[in-house]
This record gives C-alpha cells, structure tokens and sequence, in this order.
C-alpha cells in the first residue's frame, strides 16, 4: 500500500499513519515499522516516532486482521473508580488483578471489569487491551488511567511517551540510604540468565526511576521508605531498578525481596499518585490513592 501524506497530516508520527493506511491497531502498526517493513520516500524507517512532511510517501504492507478474542464483560472484578467524565477513566487497581488479557490470564483481568462498565472501550486502541495506556504489574496497587476515545489514547499515549505524565509510587525496600535522594538511569531488558524477569542491560530499552527517602527504620530490620518516580515505564522497571541498587522491594519474589526477618503479603509497591494533562481540555489532573490497608500493617511493628 503507498500513500502520500496530505497537508491534514504533516508532523503525524509514523505508526499513525500506518495504523491510518492499513487499518491495523497502534501496537500491530509499531511493530510493522519496528521489523523494517514500511518505508518513506523508498527509505525502510524503523522509528515509530518518525515525523512526516506533506508529501511523504509511505509504503506499508496490506494488513489483515489477526481476528482478537472476543473480550467478555465481567462484573465481578473489583472495579474502583476514582474519576471518569466521556473520555477518560482513573481507576485504583486492587493487587491481584492483572491488567489486561495475555498468556496465563484470558479472563477476571481489569479489561474485563472496564468493558462490562464502559463497552465503548472495545473500539479504542488495541483490540487485545483495549483503553489501555499504561500497566501494573499484578500485585502492585493504585491509580491507572484508561482511554475511553480514540482522541484520549492517542493524547496519553504521547504524554507517555514525551514523559509528561508524573506517575510516582511508594515502596518498602531492603536497606538504608546514605543520600536523601537518587536516580537510577539504566537500561532494562529481557534477562538472558531467567526469561521470566528483566534485567539492567547494556542492550535494553533506556529507563530512568528518580527516589527520595520518605522513612528509614531500624528495628526489627533495616528498611526504608521511598517515593519513585518513573521517567520511563519500562517492565519491572522500579523493582529491577532498585534491585541493581542493592535496595530490592520488600516482598517481591522476583527480586530477591522476599525474606523471613520482615512478612509482607505482597510486594510492597503502591501507585500513589498520577498526574497528566486532560486529553482534550488540557487541564492539569493530579489523583493520588492512600496506602492500602495490607501495606500499611507491614509497617506498624517497625520502629
């Protein structure tokens, strides 16, 4: 398929027009330019984030769809609404519950919860997530917001991207600090020793996590208490972060966080505040979520 880029469309990224052309998803579009098989004027571009000028003309491979699962309501999925208004939804996400449908987990995810409350999700991004900008990892706790139009996804996607969006998370981690504060700029990827986890690795994706210590405590162990910030939203990318630090989460069983001196019932990460501009108005939203119950009772016995 070629087709050149009109007026309308000057400084469009790349994957959209793609998406555009071809009738495919965000995601199934990134990937189609990512493995080399759409060119610009001739040329194979693999950056999604390429920026077009009238009269590009773009050559992309005839997309048929893979047909997604079907994606069945479910009501009974914990479905916490801290705001929605037409075009967006925040949710604290209760541990335990996966994000959204993949490998191991087809039902009972967030997905299902959101599209059995807000069907039109079903049309907005990717077909297998639909709505969804971002992630947490299973048993991390908090706020998530959620695209419930097409506009609204492409806006968060690129504050994502251009790392506008302030998401920060409290966290119980192993050990105490010689500084009040930090940053963690390291590359994070596919371990080569465990498949299951990520690593800091010197051919990862670029990651960055900025700390400051909140508490230290040093009776019955020594913890500390800090608030991350995330740059970046790369898989694991806090827990791995601080791992490679030497300060893993307090109950990630991933990361060496798990240990008998201090029980936690899960890991101990909290998604406590977000922060983005409304897709269309523009308007600065701020949402925090207190600590949850069962990460709060691990702290009440540290002095």
């Amino acid at each position: 398929m070629r087709e050149p880029v009109p007026q309308a469309l000057v400084g469009e990224r790349l994957d959209r027009i793609v998406s555009m052309m071809t009738g495919c998803s965000r995601a199934e579009a990134t990937d189609l330019v990512g493995s080399g098989q759409v060119r610009v004027n001739g040329k194979v571009v693999t950056s999604r984030t390429h920026r077009l000028a009238f009269g590009d003309e773009v050559d992309a491979p005839e997309w048929v769809p893979a047909g997604a699962p079907e994606i069945e309501p479910d009501t009974d999925v914990p479905l916490a609404v801290v705001f929605e208004d037409e075009d967006i939804v925040v949710v604290n996400k209760d541990p335990g519950i996966v994000v959204h449908p993949g490998t191991g987990n087809p039902s009972g995810t967030l997905v299902h919860a959101l599209v059995a409350r807000y069907p039109e999700l079903r049309t907005v991004g990717d077909p297998e997530r639909p709505g969804i900008v971002h992630r947490l990892d299973a048993d991390t706790s908090g706020l998530l917001v959620v695209a419930r139009t097409e506009r609204a996804y492409e806006s968060l996607v690129a504050q994502l991207s251009d790392h506008s969006v302030n998401r920060q998370y409290d966290a119980l981690v192993w050990g105490a600090f010689d500084t009040d504060s930090g940053r963690v700029d390291a590359a994070v990827g596919r371990s080569r020793r465990h498949p299951t986890r990520m690593a800091v690795t010197a051919d990862g994706r670029h990651a960055v996590t900025d700390y400051t210590v909140v508490s230290t405590w040093t009776q019955p162990v020594v913890v500390s208490r800090l608030r991350c910030r995330l740059h970046t939203g790369r898989t694991h990318q806090i827990r791995v972060h601080l791992q490679s630090i030497g300060h893993a989460v307090v109950g990630d069983p991933l990361y060496g966080g798990v240990r008998e001196s201090l029980a936690s019932p899960r890991l101990w990460l909290h998604a406590a505040e977000l922060g983005f501009a409304h897709p269309v108005t523009g308007d600065p939203m701020v949402f925090t979520a207190e600590l949850p119950a069962d990460l709060a009772e691990v702290l009440t016995g540290l002095r």
